[in-house]
């Protein structure tokens, strides 16, 4: 049986395969997915769509609703930050620790996601306001280390960029029957991702609306442990061979 550490530090290392790509975006898609479920459990709002919360924005803006607008600013702000810390600790690993270069972020997220189980003890509007900051950060950061570890090709927080590549996909069938002489097919490993992710995404949210129903903000904890699972034995090693004389 292949030890658990090895198999996640494959998932993270630098020089991974096309099939570890897909098994480390597909957990962190159905990580998702569950944080996702518990941003609405807590806060009412999916974290995840800054579409929407530009469009909050916007129309609060324009009819002088001030604290909701700042409320916004404050997750479209967290989410962005989150994903420059991420390219930040991706780069400064890749000069100096390159093997740890994906393995540090999501054990980081890893953390915040812990710390976003300790939204439930803070009372009120500065309990709903960290925990609203703290998960658009984590977001960020997901979406910007899956984007870097996959060439952009996947990014498991944005739904929409994903089922609208599955639209495009089912086009591309559907034309390529239509006309079998223009050469049109649909790339049926590209929609077969995407509808792995999709599925993983909904299924995390199913489980994430389950569980933050039963148990609250704690709910974060196993999926907390999921993260660090996957940068933590990297990280570790490392820190031990470096402490050796």
């Amino acid at each position: 049986m292949r030890n658990p550490s090895r198999s996640a530090r494959m998932l993270v290392t630098p020089r991974r395969s096309s099939g570890n790509d897909l098994i480390l975006a597909t957990i962190l898609a159905f990580i998702a997915g569950a944080a996702n479920a518990g941003g609405f459990f807590a806060l009412g709002q999916y974290t995840s769509h800054m579409t929407g919360y530009m469009s909050f924005l916007a129309d609060n803006i324009a009819i002088a609703n001030l604290w909701i607008a700042a409320v916004s600013a404050l997750a479209i702000g967290a989410f962005v930050v989150g994903a420059g810390f991420s390219a930040i600790l991706i780069n400064w690993a890749r000069n100096h620790a390159v093997r740890r270069q994906y393995a540090l972020p999501i054990a980081v997220q890893g953390g915040f996601l812990a710390c976003f189980a300790a939204g439930g003890l803070l009372n009120g509007e500065v309990g709903r306001l960290f925990a609203l900051a703290c998960l658009c950060f984590i977001m960020g950061m997901q979406n910007a280390t899956v984007a870097k570890i996959s060439g952009a090709r996947i990014r498991t927080t944005h739904a929409t960029g994903m089922v609208t590549d599955i639209g495009i996909e089912l086009g591309r069938a559907v034309y390529g029957r239509l006309q079998p002489g223009d050469a049109v097919a649909a790339d049926r490993i590209k929609l077969r991702i995407l509808l792995q992710l999709v599925g993983a995404f909904v299924l995390g949210g199913i489980l994430g609306a389950i569980g933050y129903g039963m148990v609250g903000f704690l709910f974060s904890l196993p999926l907390a442990a999921v993260l660090l699972a996957l940068g933590l034995p990297d990280m570790i090693g490392h820190f031990s061979r470096a402490s050796r004389p």
